[in-house]
């Protein structure tokens, strides 16, 4: 099957360049070329594509509002944010508004290509460990203007499980902690996503911070 993909990025030569990646590889397809983030939301609607690459600096609409409308819209794309920064505030934000994963746009093609594959198959993109001291450094500075997902339709075992997924134990170490089988585990992350409404496992750390249950190590 042929994933299909949305470039979002105002600077031409940018959107060239990952075209001329992506096309080359016989399971990628380059659907649609957006200049701002108001494009990008309605190529999303109207291509429906697996995966956005959405820089996060555009005019008329910026990449953290095009998220968050692909987000809110039900859609099954999933979207991977470009920044030019190793890491920034606006990352977290992307993250906050529904972005599975970030990617630096100095990126290798080879890694673009993994990303991409990687994150339309729903795994996760960041390792929990890198994800999590992303939020440490930036979450204090960066507070998320909606409500982050109520936690009272999670079971007491469900929130031990979020909880544990926030301080980036994989689903064999949180097995392990709490003396479960992973499959129990995979159904019980499975569960908090769908209960919290959820993309992936990115979006639960996301929410593990923002609901204190795993408190930032760094002021």
């Amino acid at each position: 099957m042929t994933l299909r993909v949305v470039v979002a990025d105002d600077q031409v030569l940018v959107r060239t360049g990952f075209r001329m990646i992506i096309d080359a590889r016989d399971d990628l397809e380059v659907v649609g070329e957006a200049s701002d983030g108001r494009e990008a939301v309605r190529l999303t609607r109207a291509l429906v594509p697996d995966v956005v690459l959405m820089d996060v600096r555009m005019p008329v609409v910026d990449g953290i509002e095009a998220t968050r409308q692909i987000a809110e819209s039900g859609s099954g794309a999933r979207v991977l944010v470009l920044t030019t920064w190793d890491v920034d505030a606006h990352v977290v934000a992307a993250l906050r508004a529904g972005a599975s994963g970030f990617l630096l746009k100095d990126i290798r093609p080879h890694e673009l290509v993994d990303a991409i594959r990687l994150t339309a198959r729903g795994d996760a993109l960041l390792a929990p460990a890198v994800l999590s001291r992303v939020l440490d450094r930036f979450l204090r500075t960066t507070p998320d203007p909606a409500p982050p997902p109520s936690l009272r339709d999670l079971s007491g075992r469900e929130r031990e499980v979020l909880t544990l997924i926030g301080q980036a134990l994989s689903n064999a170490e949180i097995a392990d902690r709490l003396s479960l089988s992973e499959a129990t585990v995979k159904n019980h992350v499975t569960a908090v996503l769908r209960k919290l409404g959820l993309r992936d496992r990115v979006q639960a750390v996301v929410a593990a911070y923002d609901q204190g249950l795993v408190e930032p190590r760094h002021p």
